[in-house]
């Protein structure tokens, strides 16, 4: 099993609990914390440390840049965090500026096969921002993209339906954010299609939609932040890419020409291996899904056309 070294970029509330998450994966021999604020991850990595009896070994602590040395995955969770009344996309300003420092200083350290995984938001966006300003290879650039989100429609269907998750089969598509699209002429139950459950009708598609959309909003409106579900969906990326596990996610990839998308990263399933992407299968989705994978694209591309990096 692989027993490798992750670095994690950001310890606020999302790069913090990954690290927990990860730690009791047990899939890294070592675990570095990096922030600005080094009392705030070196607490962290303190406070995780003392139950490291509890879960297989693993060094856990805080670091620097220079800690990218010999990282095989950096995870980057820093960045201005999304208020009450924010939209993914209200944060490209404020965060783009700050993943510039953070992938500047990331690859004067980094090996030349490290995988970056994003997880800040607006992450299609600023997936590409760091593809762009890393010069690796795309298949080494991931965003955590609509993983969760797909996740969080699970859920929906299993509530619906009383059925568990794991026989709920579905993705969604496109932005992590408003724009995105859920795949219901792929979603099916156990292999039956979903539209032949009593009650599955546009209007049901509408509100599931719409819950899925809402729920980190609804998350920071009650509590402040989201990061519990993000932090399982960035180590189940992981997961994959340590195993080798040769699986399927919806991960928020750099398209040149899949789907007839180029100039963005954008959400679709991708094959994850060890070396990062390795395959992006062009999948037969409905007419009305391909065009909202599209005009999500459009969306994308004219944000990024408007940053100082593009």
């Amino acid at each position: 099993m692989f027993r490798g070294k992750i670095v994690i970029i950001g310890a606020g509330a999302v790069g913090s609990t990954t690290a927990y998450t990860i730690m009791c994966g047990g899939l890294f021999n070592d675990i570095v914390l990096i922030d600005i604020n080094h009392d705030k991850a070196d607490g962290d990595a303190l406070d995780m440390a003392h139950g490291v009896s509890f879960v297989k070994p693993v060094n856990i602590s805080s670091g620097s840049y220079e800690d990218c040395r010999d990282a095989d995955i950096i995870i980057i969770t820093a960045g201005a965090p999304q208020k009450p009344g924010d939209t993914r996309l209200s944060l490209v300003s404020r965060n783009a500026g700050i993943l510039q420092n953070i992938v500047s200083q990331i690859m004067k350290y980094a090996p030349k096969d490290v995988i970056l995984l994003v997880v800040s938001n607006p992450v299609d966006i600023l997936t590409y921002v760091t593809w762009k300003l890393s010069g690796l290879p795309k298949r080494q650039v991931i965003g955590s993209g609509t993983v969760l989100d797909t996740s969080r429609l699970k859920y929906v269907l299993s509530r619906r339906l009383f059925v568990d998750t794991r026989n709920c089969h579905t993705y969604i598509i496109g932005e992590h954010g408003d724009s995105e699209v859920p795949t219901w002429s792929l979603t099916n139950i156990a292999g039956i299609p979903i539209r032949s459950f009593e009650g599955m009708d546009e209007k049901a598609f509408d509100d599931m939609r719409r819950e899925v959309v809402r729920a980190a909003y609804d998350i920071i409106d009650k509590k402040g932040a989201t990061y519990y579900a993000i932090a399982l969906a960035a180590s189940r990326i992981c997961a994959c890419i340590a195993g080798e596990e040769n699986s399927i996610l919806t991960v928020s990839a750099v398209l040149e020409g899949e789907y007839g998308i180029s100039g963005t990263a954008l959400s679709v399933p991708s094959k994850l291996s060890g070396s990062g992407i390795e395959w992006i299968p062009e999948i037969s989705f409905a007419a009305d899904e391909l065009e909202g994978l599209k005009n999500s694209a459009d969306t994308m591309k004219t944000i990024i056309q408007e940053l100082p990096q593009s």
